[in-house]
């Protein structure tokens, strides 16, 4: 259950990336929206994580959260607010995956 917690919480993290993203452009009261959204899910990710950290080791934990929001924002970047897809991106994204993937293999809860 702690694992999908933590999964929850980068997920949220890649939701206030995806909200400060939007109000890049923006003024006015659609950016304070955004920007309230952004601080919702800011809040929601942060005690999502904290609540993970009580049965996932801190050093585990703190680092697949932020390589899901790290995922995310890039992803976002690429499909949403049309960032280029570089080779050089996509290794190191590749790179940050299996590094997650062995965080949790390696973890002993």
């Amino acid at each position: 259950m702690s694992w999908m917690v933590l999964i929850a919480a980068g997920l949220c993290e890649v939701a206030f990336s995806f909200c400060l993203g939007k109000t890049k452009t923006l003024s006015g009261m659609p950016y304070w929206e955004w920007m309230a959204a952004f601080a919702f899910f800011y809040v929601l990710s942060a005690v999502l994580l904290a609540k993970a950290v009580q049965n996932i080791p801190i050093g585990t934990a703190y680092p697949v959260w932020t390589g899901i929001g790290a995922l995310g924002a890039v992803m976002l970047g690429i499909f949403v607010f049309h960032e280029p897809a570089t080779f050089w991106r996509m290794f190191f994204m590749t790179t940050l995956i299996a590094s997650i993937i062995g965080l949790k293999i390696v973890s002993s809860h």
